[in-house]
């Protein structure tokens, strides 16, 4: 278990990045499930996978016992599939409105959602620089013994 886990966790992570290099949408979707199925149980082996208690406090107690199973990853990936599943969900409305619209999924198709191309000012030409200033010519050897 505590070797299947982490390849398990790498598979999802590279199918999930293969999905979302694609151009289409769909599978750009499921990339997104897919590395959030990683991200929480990346979160749920941190919280020590394993034959460990219930995470339930018996009746009198004040608090867990010592081999009981931390619950906070426990609830910390519940709340990520309730609002990965909201989000994944809402993603599929927009792709079945998006086919609506412009009849594919295909992001190269969607170029009517694009805003159009604004005509490039003229390129000014570059400033030229300024002339080179000329080398001082140091004085004949005459002129010097005169001043």
């Amino acid at each position: 278990m505590e070797i299947a886990l982490p390849l398990a966790i790498g598979v999802l992570v590279a199918a999930a990045a293969y999905l979302l290099m694609a151009r289409d949408l769909p599978r750009g979707l499921l990339g997104f499930v897919l590395l959030g199925t990683a991200a929480n149980l990346t979160i749920f082996a941190a919280g020590r996978i394993g034959t460990m208690t219930p995470p339930l406090v018996a009746p009198g107690a004040q608090a867990l016992e010592a081999g009981a199973a931390n619950p906070l990853p426990q609830a910390l990936v519940l709340t990520a599939i309730v609002i990965g599943f909201g989000l994944a969900s809402f993603a599929l409305v927009l792709l079945r409105r998006a086919h609506a619209e412009f009849g594919s999924v295909m992001s190269e198709d969607m170029q009517e959602a694009e805003p159009p191309l604004a005509a490039a000012p003229p390129a000014e030409p570059a400033p030229t620089p300024p002339p080179a200033r000329p080398r001082p010519v140091p004085a004949p050897a005459a002129l010097r013994e005169v001043v």
